[in-house]
């Protein structure tokens, strides 16, 4: 008679989730997770050229959405500068500084139910980082409507090799602070770091993603973008801190548009099949959210503090495909 076999499978994690992006049930090979997680990050930033995605792409989509050159063309008053902030606000989709902004996705998927009311669920994580994105993206508008003249951003001197200027200073430091918060909440999900929202998510479940939003929203703080820099100087010339608050407002929703949108057809069209499967192995929710937020974040931290120095010539190398140089 035949010896019962041990049951060789590891024990189950306990469910001891606490948040949006922490639910307890860690991968087994975190380590690996974390790994291919940051290489891709590193990798990301050796290929990604700004050149390719902020003029071929971006003032491609603004010059053909607004019929004109919209780098060329001065904005000629509050009706064409609102539709400049939204048009070169979806023109910056895939910019460097704001395509972190789709690891706020990844833990939003996996909602039950029928094609349409999985679509209707879809809106209301997003309804959350509106919450946090807009106030933020606001209130940066309204200082810049007051203050915005004597702000770096509002600078168009040129870049000198071995000086960091306050423009990119300010890049530097928002860029990568909002890259380190990234990475440590891609390594709370792996269970290497505390929940930070361990106690507050009990009260407001919604608190991660609101973080999110507040997260997209800085992305205005910090950005290079031409264009953005183009709507910035407008607003700041105004000296209209209402206009400021729209203007700023619109450009951020032009900027979480495709990601709004994809979110929706992939609950819609995979949200169902997407549930069953990570309900049958919930680390696998972890290892998904944890994989896009340390990607992002490694992305983002490197990209815009390690390779922005080396460009500067403040460190001497970073290494760059020869087509994003």
């Amino acid at each position: 008679m035949a010896r019962p076999t041990a049951d060789r499978s590891p024990a189950p994690v306990p469910d001891t989730g606490t948040s949006l992006f922490v639910n307890g049930h860690f991968p087994r090979r975190r380590g690996l997770v974390l790994l291919l997680s940051s290489v891709a990050g590193f990798l990301l930033t050796v290929v990604w050229s700004a050149h390719f995605v902020d003029s071929t792409i971006g003032d491609n989509v603004a010059n053909t959405l607004l019929g004109h050159d919209a780098k060329a063309t001065p904005i000629a008053g509050i009706a064409a500068g609102v539709l400049f902030a939204f048009v070169s606000g979806l023109a910056g989709t895939f910019t460097a500084c704001n395509v972190a902004a789709f690891s706020a996705v990844a833990p939003m998927l996996g909602a039950d139910g029928s094609r349409w009311a999985r679509a209707r669920a879809a809106l209301t994580p997003l309804g959350w980082l509106a919450v946090g994105m807009l106030p933020v993206s606001a209130l940066y508008g309204v200082v810049v409507g007051l203050v915005g003249t004597r702000m770096p951003q509002f600078s168009t001197a040129a870049a000198e090799p071995g000086v960091l200027n306050g423009r990119a200073l300010q890049s530097l430091v928002v860029f990568g602070l909002i890259g380190l918060v990234m990475v440590y909440l891609g390594l709370a999900a792996l269970g290497y770091a505390p929940d930070p929202f361990r106690r507050l998510s009990r009260r407001f479940p919604q608190a991660p993603l609101v973080l999110m939003g507040v997260l997209v929203g800085a992305f205005l703080i910090g950005r290079p973008f031409p264009l953005f820099r183009q709507m910035f100087r407008d607003a700041a010339e105004r000296h209209d801190p209402l206009y400021g608050a729209a203007a700023f407002t619109l450009q951020s929703l032009g900027n979480v548009l495709v990601m709004a949108v994809l979110f929706v057809a992939l609950a819609a069209l995979t949200g169902g099949r997407l549930h069953r499967w990570l309900t049958a192995k919930p680390s696998r929710a972890a290892a998904i959210t944890a994989a896009a937020l340390i990607t992002a974040g490694v992305f983002t931290f490197l990209y815009w503090d390690v390779r922005l120095l080396a460009r500067r010539e403040i460190i001497p190398w970073y290494p760059v495909a020869p087509w994003a140089v």
